[in-house]
């Protein structure tokens, strides 16, 4: 989107709008009390009751002439917020298109040169296997950004509400872990439930599994560490249990952690880091949350120091 002059700009726009209402209002103040000063002297000079030259209603009316003016600039102000957020959702929106049709294009060119390179080149058997292990990890990445979006259509569309069931979420967890043992080989995964219990609580078990594979996704893919390190702790707290994601990677300030929840919010976009991802999975995950009647929190004690996200979920003994 092309930046508006300053003297188009909704900010300028805004201030002139106001001064303009203002003025106006104390122009026509000014004017009544001066006028209303020189008859009361012209009254004076011919012994004339001042009271005849005003009548008693005219304070009413201004009055009620500031109170439309102030309507006014709540209106202008009301349409100023909503003119810069609608900005703000274009250029998200504008970042997460590019960013994922990046996310779809690198993975069909990437198969594409390999499928030609098949085409026209005899390959021995070890580079066949090599590139066809490259083709496979090309379509498992193109068929995660569908999915995801397929997920948040549905999501969105609230077609998962109603459909929880009691579940020890630490046994699932569990074995969410074994199932996708293949996504996590080059991580360290570990489970800790000081309370040795079964963790009963009420969960869509489809969509819980997208919430845990968004997190542990997200811290891989934001780490540096030769091997990235993901801790899930299972707390009991005032009837309530927390899930701990605790990890080694990159880290992340304070003004992130409320805004990494929001849809298409990628901290790379606004720091030196480089964006990854589409800005899709925290915004889930915090959706699939209110869906368990479940918040989530993100903590961290700052750039290169790892995070935290802290999953408080109803429990049932």
């Amino acid at each position: 989107m092309k930046q508006p002059k300053w003297f188009t700009h909704p900010v300028t726009m805004l201030v002139l709008s106001i001064v303009a209402l203002a003025g106006s209002l104390s122009l026509y103040i000014y004017w009544y009390v001066e006028a209303s000063s020189s008859l009361y002297k012209i009254a004076r000079m011919l012994n004339t009751d001042p009271a005849q030259f005003s009548k008693p209603g005219t304070w009413v009316v201004i009055t009620v002439l500031s109170i439309l003016v102030g309507v006014i600039l709540l209106g202008i102000l009301t349409i100023f917020v909503y003119t810069i957020q609608a900005r703000r959702l274009y250029r998200v929106q504008r970042n997460f298109i590019n960013n994922f049709t990046h996310e779809l294009k690198t993975p069909v060119t990437s198969l594409k040169l390999y499928l030609e390179t098949f085409q026209k080149h005899e390959l021995p058997k070890e580079d066949q296997q090599r590139y066809l292990g490259y083709m496979v990890a090309d379509i498992d990445r193109l068929s995660d950004n569908i999915a995801r979006i397929l997920n948040l259509a549905k999501i969105e569309s609230k077609t998962y509400e109603d459909e929880l069931i009691l579940c020890d979420v630490y046994a699932f967890t569990e074995n969410f872990l074994k199932t996708h043992n293949h996504v996590f080989l080059d991580s360290k995964i570990t489970l800790d439930n000081p309370s040795g219990h079964m963790l009963p609580c009420r969960i869509n078990q489809s969509l819980f599994g997208v919430l845990l594979m968004n997190l542990l996704t997200n811290a891989i893919t934001y780490n540096e560490s030769k091997i990235p390190e993901v801790e899930i702790r299972f707390e009991i707290h005032n009837k309530k249990l927390h899930i701990v994601f605790t990890d080694n990677g990159m880290g992340m300030e304070k003004r992130h952690f409320k805004r990494i929840f929001k849809k298409f919010y990628q901290i790379g976009r606004s720091d030196d880091m480089s964006a990854k991802g589409s800005g899709l999975g925290l915004f889930m995950t915090a959706t699939i949350a209110r869906i368990h009647n479940a918040r989530i929190k993100a903590s961290s004690k700052g750039l290169g120091q790892g995070s935290e996200f802290r999953l408080i979920m109803p429990f049932r003994w």
